[in-house]
């Protein structure tokens, strides 16, 4: 069974650019993996500067905000380490890449752990957070998905939001959601515009 950590991770490119992304880095026997698509951002910057920061955090908007086109959350520099921290982060790792597996979709970065650091306390579990997170994960899968898979998946989850949701949990589903209209209002657009393709040949 595969151990993933949900995590916002953050690079840098070769001018010190830093990218922020969510990502679920596997755990390996010394370490972690890092296993982004191509093509991303995250993997470019992994080529140039072989370190990454898994940060550790249960602020749902940044979650919700890196799948809906808001990248922009503050960071801090760490000591010793070229890439920055997430500044929402409870504790984080750094992670130096020390090989490589390319199977060409999704190359796996062999990372090791060369330094961690807490910043705030962990307050406990929230259902709503975890639905965010849920629901994050189900966007970024929206194109791989039936209609009919979305929905459930929706109704169940927006039971743990209206019982246990706050502000930010709200403000991050709604963000979401949002997302998910969009994707269903140009799946319903490009098959009206079939159909109407369609019946100009009959």
């Amino acid at each position: 069974m595969t151990y993933i950590r949900e995590t916002i991770v953050t690079t840098v490119d070769a001018s010190g650019v830093a990218h922020i992304a969510p990502l679920g880095i596997i755990q390996n026997d010394h370490g972690w993996i890092i296993a982004p698509f191509r093509p991303s951002k995250t993997l470019e910057n992994l080529a140039a500067i072989p370190y990454a920061i898994a940060n550790y955090t249960d602020d749902m908007l940044v979650f919700a905000g890196c799948l809906t086109g808001r990248r922009d959350w503050p960071t801090v520099a760490v000591k010793d380490c070229p890439v920055p921290r997430l500044k929402s982060a409870l504790s984080h790792s750094v992670l130096h890449v020390e090989s490589i597996s390319d199977d060409g979709l999704r190359p796996h970065h062999f990372c090791r752990v060369v330094a961690e650091a807490t910043h705030a306390p962990f307050t406990g579990l929230n259902r709503a957070k975890a639905a965010v997170l849920e629901l994050a994960i189900l966007v970024s899968r929206l194109h791989m998905l039936a209609p009919e898979k979305i929905d459930a998946e929706i109704a169940y989850l927006t039971i743990a939001i209206e019982k246990t949701a706050g502000p930010d949990e709200q403000q991050a589903w709604s963000w979401l959601m949002q997302r998910v209209k969009d994707h269903r209002d140009a799946a319903d657009a490009k098959g009206k515009q079939a159909v109407h393709h369609h019946g100009g040949h009959i």
